[in-house]
């Protein structure tokens, strides 16, 4: 009668992610980088990491290299999303 109730191991998930102005980034998102040079960038998810990638040189960056030390947001600015731009 006591293990009935037990609660299931949550699903580990990808970390939320926001820009500096507190705007949600998620997969597919068009990002202004404000560090390494990498101009616009398409925010792309593999497996529960994040990763920036230029659309001028193609370089990938990781989301935890972006981190603001202060706010703890992303060192980026969040320009729109990249569904039917294709």
């Amino acid at each position: 009668m006591f293990g009935l109730f037990k609660k299931k191991p949550k699903e580990p998930t990808p970390p939320k992610l926001l820009d500096l102005n507190n705007n949600p980034i998620v997969e597919g998102s068009v990002v202004k980088s404000l560090r390494y040079e990498l101009g616009e960038c398409v925010v792309e998810l593999e497996g529960l990491e994040y990763f920036y990638v230029s659309k001028s040189s193609g370089q990938r960056i990781s989301y935890t290299k972006m981190v603001d030390a202060i706010t703890e947001n992303q060192k980026v600015l969040l320009l729109g999303s990249s569904e039917g731009a294709e």
